[in-house]
């Protein structure tokens, strides 16, 4: 199915609303909003495989836009709305994109924006306003709202971290089904497991321009449901959300969960949510107790996988399966799980190795075929760069991340990127981003830095750091903390020994170097 055979069944059936402005979105509106785009598109001259670029803000725009590039069979690069000129100009760049679409967020670096993609049309939706750039709202509205001739279905590519610290973009082959008719793996998924239909009110608390939120969204939207997209995550909206529009499913973060468990008793009891009839989460392990205590307050409706945006498998678990095997992240219901040691053997259950999956995908880290080629075992599969174990019924357990990233709120930072700017400071010698226990975000980012000069481990010195970087990071990836240590432990060959440090803190949540 795809949105274009609802809008033709049922133009005005609803197929976005947004939380805190209630503006909605009818199917037929979506229709002839993307069908516009479309043709705005190949009027900037952009063809099958060729790769556009949005940095927006939870808004209808967002999936207007998505749903474009979808039927003019491009890439569609979804970008943080958070990050700043900088970080966004290098995925730009790096992605090939011929087009860029910002919203409000963007503003304040608009004008740096622009000059640092060059030629690249630079447009802003809704209420924006960029000097030079083009208004996507006005441009598209002289357009046809007919679908264009060559219509095919495209694809996004995301990005991931690469070895240089800098994000890497996970591309995959075009569908080879071009129509736009054609299953995806997710809508299957979605239909067949979850019973996802017309009749669903799928409620994203989380930015769109995430893998999950994004994928789920349109998978919901592809199936014929509406989707109830919040602006800016709140826990008492998102209760208040599925009791006004009587949402029947939703995905999460595990800090979501947190946050709404961390509500007056009077506040989470205030809410029906009966019409609730599964809650799926996945992009960060979720705390035992505060899954049980999930449980306990929703009952059984909840969900976790285990996937990645490079698309090469995925596990599943159930409430029932769960409850019996506290912890796990499911059994694959695509590809075939193989846990590996350093040696690239298999090890018998219950034994940690590197999570590998065994599948017909094919990804490729775009511009990193030293990334790509480290994720591929001998035989064909594929890791995530995860480390975990499986029971003798074929659960999988993970217990680390191999390469340190760090997820806070769900969302993945990656230390070599902060590393590479810290390090670049006159006062520093050596620094070491780690992630560290947090109780509500799960993880937080912490710079253990080298001094230059050891009279410089002062408080002073912390907030001169934290002054420098903030116009260089964006504010998910500042640190929260500053440590200092006299001398990093590094191997004469130059090979940090992170873990001795990271070990440091999660020893115990409280632990500081200085």
């Amino acid at each position: 199915m795809h949105p274009s055979v609802h809008a033709a069944r049922a133009p005005d059936r609803l197929a976005l609303i947004m939380g805190t402005s209630g503006e909605a979105v009818t199917f037929g509106e979506l229709e002839a909003q993307s069908n516009r785009g479309a043709h705005l598109f190949r009027k900037l001259g952009l063809r099958i495989g060729d790769v556009v670029a949005a940095s927006l803000e939870n808004c209808p725009a967002f999936l207007e836009i998505a749903w474009a590039a979808q039927r003019s069979g491009l890439y569609f690069v979804a970008i943080s709305a958070r990050l700043t000129a900088g970080e966004v100009a290098y995925i730009v760049r790096d992605s090939g994109a011929k087009a860029v679409i910002v919203s409000k967020g963007i503003e304040a670096f608009g004008p740096d924006l622009q000059k640092e993609i060059g030629d690249v049309p630079l447009f802003y939706a809704g209420d924006a306003a960029l000097a030079g750039a083009r208004s996507w709202d006005a441009e598209i509205i002289p357009m046809p709202s007919t679908p264009i001739v060559d219509e095919r279905a495209g694809g996004d590519m995301l990005y991931s971290s690469g070895t240089t610290g800098k994000p890497k973009g996970v591309r995959v082959a075009l569908p080879e089904d071009s129509s736009l008719h054609a299953p995806t793996s997710l809508a299957t998924i979605a239909s067949q497991l979850f019973g996802f239909n017309e009749d669903t009110v799928y409620l994203c608390p989380a930015p769109l321009y995430h893998a999950a939120p994004l994928r789920w969204a349109m998978a919901v939207q592809k199936l014929g449901g509406t989707v109830v997209v919040m602006e800016k995550f709140d826990p008492e909206k998102a209760l208040a959300l599925i009791e006004k529009h009587r949402v029947t499913a939703s995905q999460w973060v595990p800090t979501h969960f947190i946050r709404m468990l961390k509500l007056p008793r009077e506040i989470r009891g205030k809410y029906d949510f009966s019409s609730l009839k599964t809650a799926i989460h996945a992009a960060a392990p979720c705390p035992v107790p505060v899954k049980q205590e999930m449980f306990a307050w929703w009952g059984p409706i909840i969900w976790e996988y285990y996937a990645g945006t490079e698309g090469n498998g995925l596990t599943l678990i159930g409430p029932t399966d769960w409850l019996a095997h506290p912890g796990s992240v499911g059994k694959a219901v695509s590809g075939i799980l193989h846990i590996c040691n350093d040696e690239g053997e298999e090890v018998p259950p219950r034994t940690e190795g590197l999570v590998y999956f065994e599948s017909e995908a094919v990804f490729a880290y775009h511009n990193d075929p030293e990334k790509t080629a480290a994720a591929k075992h001998p035989k064909g599969w594929t890791t995530l760069g995860d480390v975990g174990w499986v029971d003798e019924q074929g659960f999988l357990y993970l217990t680390d991340r191999k390469s340190f990233m760090i997820i806070s709120g769900g969302v993945n930072i990656y230390p070599q990127e902060i590393e590479n700017i810290v390090v670049t400071h006159p006062k520093v010698a050596d620094v070491a981003v780690i992630g560290a226990p947090d109780p509500e975000m799960g993880e937080k980012v912490i710079a253990v830095v080298q001094p230059l000069n050891w009279a410089n481990a002062t408080d002073e010195f912390r907030a001169e750091l934290q002054s420098w970087l903030r116009p260089q990071l964006s504010g998910v990836k500042m640190p929260r903390q500053i440590d200092f240590m006299q001398e990093l432990p590094r191997h004469p060959t130059g090979k940090l020994y992170k873990r001795l440090i990271r070990d440091s803190y999660w020893g115990s949540s409280n632990s500081r170097i200085v």
